[in-house]
C-alpha cells in the first residue's frame, strides 16, 4: 500500500509526523515491536506498513484507548458501522453539535463506555486531547469548529490499519512496569512516556503519572536484560528546554528531531521550532548506521561529547 501512514483520530502527543524519522533509528527487520505507552500506536502502525516487526505489543494503561485501537485492528468493519452512526447522530440535533457532544460524553460516563463513543469524543474534542476529572469521568470540551473524523476516512484508515497488524499484535492495558517485564533481546522497544511536567502527579491522559527515578531504574533494567529501545522524553522550544536529561550513565544516544514549528509559539507571532528529543540504546547505535549520520533536519550529540551539530 502507498501514500501516507493512515490513523484513527487525531491525538495529542502522537508521534505519527515524527514517526518517519524514527523509524530509521530501528533495524529494518526485527522480532517484536513493543509500545509501553502506545497512545494511539502511531510507531507500531507505521512500523507495521513497512513489514519491520513480524509481531506487535500494544499497550496503555488508559484502557478506553487500548479498546478503540483494538477493536479498529480485530473488527474494523464493527468499528466502523458503530461510529457512523454516533457520528450522523449529532446533525439531528437542531441546537447545534455542542449538544450532542455532552450528550455522548454524559452516556459514556456513566456506563456506556462503548469504543466508538470514546473514538467520537476524542474525534471531537479539543486538540485530541484526552482528560478526566478526579473520578475518572472523560471532561474535556468539544471543538466547536468541526465534526470530528468523518466514517468514510475512518473506514478508509482503520481498514488499512487492521490489513498491517491484524493477528499479530498483543493488546495489555497494565503498569509499564509489567509490559518490559515481558520483553526479551530481539524485541525493540518504543517508550513514549507523559511528558516530563506532569511526572510526578496524577496525569490527565494517562491517568497515573510516572516518577523520573523510577523510570530510570526500569531503563537500566532493559540495559541490564540486553533488550535494545529508543525513547522519546525532553525536548525544547526555542530558548526553552522541557523536561530533565536521562542521566549518561545509561550510555544513550540523543537525538533532537526537528518537529517543525511551535503551533503555540506561531499564535504568540513568534516561530520557534520544537525539537523533540530521542535517547537510543547503546545496542541500537551499533545495529543502525544511521545513529552515526548526521541529518540536515536532526541534531545528533553523544551524550558524552559536545554538540557536534
Amino acid at each position: 500500500m502507498n501514500g501516507s501512514t493512515p490513523h484513527i483520530v487525531q491525538y495529542q502527543g502522537s508521534k505519527r509526523m515524527l514517526a518517519p524519522k524514527i523509524l530509521p533509528y530501528m533495524p529494518k527487520h526485527f522480532s517484536r515491536l513493543v509500545e509501553p505507552f502506545a497512545g494511539m500506536a502511531a510507531i507500531s502502525i507505521a512500523a507495521a506498513k513497512q513489514d519491520r516487526a513480524n509481531s506487535y505489543v500494544i499497550n496503555d494503561v488508559n484502557g478506553a484507548v487500548v479498546d478503540i485501537l483494538q477493536m479498529a485492528i480485530e473488527s474494523p468493519s464493527k468499528l466502523y458501522e458503530e461510529y457512523r452512526k454516533v457520528w450522523l447522530s449529532q446533525f439531528d440535533y437542531p441546537e447545534g453539535h455542542v449538544n450532542h457532544f455532552y450528550k455522548i460524553r454524559d452516556e459514556y460516563n456513566n456506563g456506556d463506555r462503548s469504543a466508538a463513543k470514546m473514538l467520537y469524543l476524542i474525534a471531537r474534542c479539543v486538540k485530541g486531547s484526552i482528560r478526566y476529572d478526579n473520578n475518572g469521568k472523560f471532561n474535556q470540551s468539544p471543538d466547536k469548529r468541526r465534526n470530528g473524523t468523518s466514517p468514510n476516512t475512518l473506514k478508509q484508515n482503520i481498514e488499512a490499519i487492521s490489513y498491517f497488524l491484524k493477528d499479530r499484535t498483543s493488546f495489555f492495558s497494565v503498569d509499564y512496569h509489567d509490559i518490559l517485564d515481558m520483553t526479551i533481546p530481539g524485541d525493540i522497544v518504543y517508550l513514549d512516556p507523559p511528558y516530563q511536567g506532569t511526572s510526578n502527579v496524577r496525569d490527565s491522559r494517562y491517568i497515573s503519572g510516572v516518577d523520573f527515578n523510577d523510570f530510570v531504574k526500569a531503563i537500566e533494567h532493559l540495559n541490564k536484560k540486553n533488550v535494545d529501545f529508543i525513547i522519546s522524553y525532553d525536548g525544547s522550544c526555542g530558548d526553552k528546554q522541557y523536561g530533565k536529561e536521562l542521566p549518561k550513565e545509561l550510555e544513550l544516544e540523543k537525538v533532537l528531531l526537528n518537529a517543525g514549528w511551535s503551533s503555540q509559539s506561531i499564535l504568540l507571532g513568534k516561530r520557534e521550532t520544537t525539537f523533540e528529543a530521542l535517547y537510543i540504546s547503546r545496542g541500537l547505535q551499533q545495529r543502525t548506521p544511521v545513529t552515526h549520520t548526521f541529518h540536515p533536519e536532526h541534531i545528533q550529540y553523544s551524550l558524552f561529547n559536545p554538540v557536534t551539530a
